[in-house]
């Protein structure tokens, strides 16, 4: 199947900073509806969609739509926005960024994050200053000069602040857009759904997909009942030693949250030797996923951890297609399609 990437588009440019996704998982719901698959939302807002399998044992998918992002901290004197960071971003590439800021009113400013030393031409620590929390601000595209101009616009502690994309596809099949971690994961299973409907398949096992809302702080399929295992699709790490590129799927066999259950990712490597899917086997030391969060809640399920191999995690992110493609046609493989 040709994997439609303008829907990854549109999902990317839903903006959902981490426990701010109602608009993107409503999005998602609506697809899912036109598909005509049952659904419904748990109290954090995840959607967990139901596919009725051939037999009695459930497997669960799972992807995350929320992203990283900002949260006003306070106003600053001269009117600039100081903030506190959703989840974990690589900052150094926040700077000159272009954001938006979402009221609690429903409003929607557009701005700038820069270094509080912004000018070569006047601060002699612009080039050297560390860039963090307590060095960067937003600028905002209004008039605005002091803490009670930016008071007046509705703009509040508590207020999300939204990155821009930057969605870009390449000639030679790049796909370079932040939040790939884990959007492109999420679009995989919308995908998959589509494939088995326009086939008319009925899976092997009952199916539960889950679009998890705080995956990005460590919650987000804490608590999925009535699952026998679970497959999380997030994302592929690069650099350093681990082997995966840009064009395969990687295949976690241990993250920061402990080892994966070696059944399963040794059927997931079986299957993608069979199938001849291009992969890697990888440890990620710096990562924790939807199953970790499940299996640290205490659900009593098996779990491992596939994704496309994304480049500059948390920063300006990069793929491929044939890495989506190899994700795709390996949880085909999983679910014996």
């Amino acid at each position: 199947m040709e994997l439609n990437y303008k829907l990854l588009e549109q999902i990317i440019n839903i903006d959902s900073p981490t426990g701010y996704c109602n608009k993107v998982i409503n999005y998602v719901a609506e697809i899912v509806k036109d598909l005509g698959y049952s659904y419904y939302k748990n109290q954090k807002g995840n959607l967990i969609v139901e596919v009725k399998g051939k037999s009695n044992y459930t497997k669960g998918l799972s992807s995350h739509v929320d992203t990283l992002g900002l949260m006003v901290r306070s106003i600053n004197a001269d009117g600039t926005l100081k903030f506190a960071t959703l989840g974990g971003p690589l900052l150094n590439t926040y700077n000159a960024e272009y954001c938006k800021i979402y009221t609690r009113e429903g409003k929607v400013y557009t701005g700038t994050i820069l270094s509080t030393s912004p000018a070569v031409h006047v601060f002699p620590d612009s080039r050297s200053k560390e860039l963090k929390e307590d060095t960067m601000c937003v600028r905002l595209d209004e008039v605005v000069y002091s803490r009670n101009d930016t008071q007046k616009l509705g703009i509040q502690t508590g207020d999300i602040i939204a990155i821009d994309p930057k969605f870009e596809i390449t000639e030679k099949g790049y796909i370079k857009t932040r939040f790939l971690d884990d959007k492109a994961s999420a679009f995989l299973l919308l995908e998959l759904l589509r494939y088995l409907k326009e086939n008319n398949i009925t899976p092997e096992d009952n199916l539960k997909l889950i679009f998890t809302t705080y995956e990005e702080v460590g919650f987000g399929a804490s608590n999925i009942p009535n699952i026998d295992e679970m497959l999380a699709v997030d994302m592929g790490c690069i650099g350093l030693d681990l082997s995966c590129t840009e064009e395969q799927v990687s295949i976690c066999a241990k993250d920061a949250g402990g080892p994966y259950d070696y059944d399963m990712i040794t059927n997931l490597i079986n299957i993608a030797k069979e199938k001849n899917i291009s992969y890697a086997v990888d440890i990620y030391p710096f990562y924790s996923s939807d199953a970790t969060a499940s299996l640290r809640a205490g659900n009593d399920i098996k779990a491992a951890l596939i994704g496309t191999g994304v480049a500059a995690s948390h920063g300006m992110e990069r793929t491929h297609k044939h890495g989506m493609e190899n994700t795709f046609n390996l949880i085909l493989g999983y679910l014996n399609i």
